[in-house]
């Protein structure tokens, strides 16, 4: 009898590991958002950590198995991660693959283009496309969250009211930081300043500090000297009180266009390299961003 129990207990155990839903995601900000909805169940994956950039990372092998082994894969999108086109069309159809640019709820910037995000001499692509990073707005982040709620709800039916009751503390949670980076920010409204790449529009935007244009239009593609010379002269020409580095790429780039300038130099970080993934990991990355940029242009 104890035998058949413990049998029993092993078949037990095996079912409900069989029905676990597997959640992955992307990106340390996605896979935040989406591990503070899933609290008190599970914890997703994550696949690609803050050091790389998304712009050109290349899957692993181990990668492969957790996208086949997926219950339901959270992504930012086409334009965002390209790496995993390819292995998502591959996935069997009982896969939920979910495009976080296309759900409802979230606003889409238009790749900026003009005075300080062209380069002359650097041919690109971006008039007929949308500006990926949507996590780096609280709002847009709201909307990830409650639908990843609704998609985990549908997938894991017995454990939705946890996640809409998370949902619902998490978008209380991104207005309070809003009103918190509201304030850090109001400083440096109006103060010059240019980013490594325009990873950072919907920041900008939602707390209206503009920045003054870009170091390089493509992030995996530094600038030619030509582009180099030209920012140059906006920095001399311009009121721009610093430029920013980013952790996932060189910085020797901004010591070369900053030498025998002035100008200050900081680090801003999209997509939190240094920070530990987890439920916390978005406020914190997104107070980082608006502290980097306050101390730079308010020293």
């Amino acid at each position: 009898m104890r035998l058949l129990l413990a049998f029993a207990g092993v078949l037990l155990n095996s079912t409900i590991s069989l029905a676990e839903v597997k959640v992955v995601t992307s990106i340390k900000p996605i896979h935040s958002l989406v591990a503070a909805v899933m609290q008190g169940v599970s914890t997703p994956t994550l696949l690609m950590d803050g050091a790389n950039s998304p712009h050109n990372y290349a899957l692993k092998p181990q990668d492969a198995k957790v996208l086949q082994d997926a219950t339901v894969i959270f992504w930012v999108g086409h334009e965002l991660e390209t790496f995993l086109e390819k292995p998502l069309e591959a996935l069997a159809n009982n896969t939920k693959t979910v495009a976080l640019m296309d759900i409802p709820g979230v606003t889409r910037l238009a790749a900026r283009e003009g005075d300080g995000f062209d380069h002359s001499d650097h041919a690109h692509d971006t008039h007929h496309k949308d500006d990926p990073h949507i996590w780096l707005d609280p709002e847009n982040a709201k909307a990830v969250v409650a639908a990843v709620s609704t998609v985990l709800s549908q997938a894991d039916p017995a454990n939705a009211m946890v996640y809409k009751t998370n949902a619902a503390k998490v978008a209380t949670d991104l207005d309070e930081l809003a009103h918190e980076i509201t304030a850090l920010i109001a400083p440096s409204k109006g103060k010059g300043f240019i980013v490594f790449h325009d990873a950072y529009q919907y920041f900008e935007t939602r707390f209206d500090v503009p920045s003054s244009g870009v170091i390089a239009i493509q992030p995996e593609t530094p600038p030619g000297a030509k582009a180099i010379t030209e920012i140059r002269a906006r920095i001399r020409a311009g009121k721009i009180i610093c430029v920013f580095a980013e952790p996932q790429f060189d910085s020797r780039l901004v010591n070369v266009i900053l030498e025998g300038s002035a100008t200050r130099t900081a680090t801003l970080d999209p997509l939190g390299a240094n920070l530990a993934a987890g439920p916390a990991l978005y406020e914190t990355l997104m107070k980082q961003l608006a502290t980097s940029l306050a101390a730079c242009l308010n020293p």
